[in-house]
């Protein structure tokens, strides 16, 4: 297996990453980030990079790699093991949000699920597609489809692992400067940004984790978008839960993360989701 340098691979993956975000702001427009003006532009702009992305990864690739797959395989677009690669990433990623889960239930929210009208009111809700399609598929498909394979033709999937998700971290630090034009002070807007940044890579090594161990976008594709939905677990509600309920939450909380952590190296065999690609050529 012919390897590419680090420098080819690292550079090329940060010369996209600075892409991605530059075509955030290439738009004149005073609007904030979530009018609805911004959000179409700001579709226009992944969109573009979406097609600019794969040139990245087909250029700075290993021929022989190329020789053997064809690039859709490499980027996870396959057909082999594409069931699995959508349902069980996903039980597995619910399983770990097992805590909040069970407050929805707690609270009713999760009958809204059930309703036709709460999901034709939300593919209407250009906000709600933003969070839940269009950023988890741009996203993936640029940090992991992408970028993910031409470190996984350099390092080792444990480096290509805890590598890429910094690429996907730092570019979210641009909300930075869209918390300061809103008035927001240095202090908080930094705080809040580094807050974002650490639980932004936490979840970049869970998605190239996927992506890596099943060969397949979906994987990552469908634990982002769930993610997105679900949000950061509000603790502020669960201590504010009075008793025994709050301690039946807490148990499923770390009873979630428990069975999480125990099944996610059963849940993500190679062989489940026939991926030979990056267990052969590395």
């Amino acid at each position: 297996m012919e390897l590419i340098s680090p420098t080819k691979s690292v550079g090329a993956c940060l010369v996209l990453s600075v892409i991605y975000v530059a075509s955030l702001y290439v738009w004149n427009t005073k609007e904030k980030r979530d009018h609805p003006s911004t959000i179409l532009k700001r579709f226009m702009s992944v969109f573009l990079v979406m097609t600019i992305s794969p040139v990245f990864l087909y250029v700075f690739s290993s021929q022989s790699l190329l020789s053997r797959v064809t690039l859709w395989e490499t980027m996870g677009f396959r057909r082999d093991g594409a069931i699995v690669a959508f349902f069980v990433p996903l039980t597995l990623t619910a399983l770990l949000f097992l805590g909040p889960i069970a407050m929805q239930v707690a609270s009713g929210v999760w009958k809204l699920y059930f309703r036709p009208s709460y999901w034709l009111s939300s593919f209407g809700d250009i906000l709600w597609l933003r969070n839940h399609v269009v950023a988890p598929l741009s996203e993936e498909f640029t940090f992991r489809a992408c970028m993910l394979p031409l470190l996984l033709q350099t390092f080792t999937p444990t480096v290509a692992i805890f590598l890429v998700p910094l690429f996907f971290a730092v570019a979210h630090f641009h909300h930075i400067i869209e918390r300061l034009r809103s008035g927001m002070d240095k202090r908080t807007a930094v705080t809040i940004s580094c807050f974002q940044f650490t639980y932004t890579y936490i979840f970049g090594i869970y998605s190239a984790y996927l992506f890596t161990k099943t060969g397949h976008f979906l994987a990552p594709f469908v634990a982002h978008a769930f993610c997105n939905h679900m949000g950061f677990p509000d603790l502020v509600e669960l201590a504010s839960t009075p008793n025994p309920q709050k301690r039946i939450l807490q148990l499923l909380y770390a009873l979630g993360l428990i069975s999480w952590i125990i099944l996610l190296p059963i849940a993500t065999a190679p062989t489940m989701y026939s991926n030979h690609l990056f267990t052969t050529y590395m």
